[in-house]
């Protein structure tokens, strides 16, 4: 995709965030790689239910601003870990929805299998350690999780989730707060019935299929 096409995208994505209630004020970040080592990101200071396309930031793998009408979010360094960590990654979301953000702060992880869309689609979804908002110990908190996880729950912070393109990263955004609020209610039901080992491991073997099934047909295909 073109990067006017990944800026419109990026845009795009910002706005349901607002719209689903994932942001308010200036919270959280998006992000995608460019092509030459290169990233677009938000900028700091900006609400995510008004950004344009024109207000993104280009910065390179170091997090040193390139071109743009700001300064890269102050959270880039995170999402830069993720890059070096997990070489599928092409888009990165950090949010603060409210039933993830609610299990953060009780630094609960999703990772009790209750449920089959959650085991095969998503995975576990650990917590990672507190660490101060805006300082590389952001990154450093994160990196142990990335290569064996899609999601992460920040503690007292928020959640973070990465893709293979941008819509990736924020379907698995919303994953996680659904998630959530499904795991809520197991709670306030008294808990529930998790998903035995074996169910567990015929899941993940289907993952393969489903990733067929989300293509085209054969005969679409070039």
């Amino acid at each position: 995709m073109s990067e006017q096409g990944l800026r419109q995208q990026l845009v795009e994505i910002c706005h349901l965030l607002y719209r689903r209630g994932y942001v308010a004020g200036h919270d959280g970040n998006v992000s995608c790689l460019l092509e030459g080592g290169r990233v677009l990101v938000t900028p700091s200071g900006v609400c995510k239910g008004r950004i344009t396309a024109e207000q993104l930031v280009i910065c390179d793998l170091e997090g040193k601003a390139l071109s743009g009408w700001g300064h890269p979010s102050s959270e880039t360094a995170m999402h830069l870990a993720v890059y070096r960590t997990c070489p599928t990654a092409r888009g990165v979301v950090h949010a603060h929805p409210p039933a993830a953000t609610a299990f953060a702060v009780c630094r609960r992880g999703l990772e009790i299998p209750y449920l089959t869309e959650t085991v095969s689609g998503l995975g576990p979804v650990p917590v990672a350690p507190y660490a101060l908002p805006s300082t590389e110990e952001v990154p450093r908190s994160v990196e142990p999780f990335l290569p064996r996880h899609t999601a992460i729950l920040l503690a007292n912070h928020g959640a973070l989730t990465w893709g293979e393109d941008l819509w990736q990263a924020f379907d698995r955004m919303e994953t996680v707060e659904h998630t959530a609020k499904i795991y809520a209610q197991v709670q306030a039901l008294g808990g529930g019935v998790p998903l035995t080992e074996e169910q567990v491991s015929a899941l993940r073997a289907l993952e393969g299929r489903y990733r067929v099934l989300a293509g085209p047909r054969e005969e679409h295909q070039p």
